[in-house]
């Protein structure tokens, strides 16, 4: 058991300091994170809604913040090439993010194209069902997207790293929270890269 703590506090510590300099991007990470709190809550009362918040709030300003202002070139702090944290990467590294962002992109347009889906649902009549659906289908994409990872881990890694990092994701939004509360308060400052983020807090 305590190799598992240390392998997920190892994955947590290097997603901070490979990816996360930029204040913009912690700031975001923290509307993210208190938006997946909110969809968690959801989750057991109406989980369709939750997974809506998830990815149109959640995702949406957590992936935004990697991909348009977290730094790619070369890491001093780490001393290591944008292409090689991509490379080390135990999660979803930018490229394997643009192929899960272009799936949940075509969500919506398969639902529109193929009402019913091939029979899972009843064909949408109104734009509250399409949506739903939407959300339906948002929802297993998260949680096949999560399983697929965590077994692709216990292959190419262990199963100790899949699970770590499984239950790393699902507690990302708790320790974001603890973790980047302050960073709106350094960007109005005009702070815009952390100065500290190859210190252990």
């Amino acid at each position: 058991m305590n190799d598992f703590f240390k392998t997920l506090q190892t994955q947590r510590w290097d997603d901070h300091r490979y990816y996360h300099h930029s204040r913009i991007n912690q700031t975001l990470h923290l509307i993210s994170a208190i938006s997946f709190v909110v969809a968690y809550a959801l989750l057991w009362t109406d989980p369709v809604l939750s997974a809506l918040i998830a990815w149109l709030v959640s995702m949406t300003s957590r992936q935004a913040g990697h991909f348009f202002f977290e730094p790619k070139g070369y890491d001093h702090v780490n001393q290591a090439t944008h292409e090689h944290k991509e490379e080390i990467k135990v999660g979803y590294n930018l490229q394997r993010k643009v192929v899960l962002m272009a799936l949940w992109a075509g969500t919506p347009m398969l639902v529109a194209l193929a009402p019913g889906v091939f029979g899972l649902f009843e064909p949408h009549t109104d734009g509250e069902s399409f949506i739903r659906q939407v959300g339906a289908l948002w929802l297993a994409l998260g949680v096949g997207g999560l399983l697929f990872r965590t077994v692709h881990l216990f292959f190419i890694a262990d199963v100790q790293t899949g699970l770590a990092w499984m239950t790393k994701i699902l507690t990302d939004p708790f320790h974001d929270i603890k973790l980047y509360h302050k960073a709106p308060l350094y960007l109005m400052r005009g702070q815009l890269i952390d100065p500290g983020i190859g210190h252990r807090s």
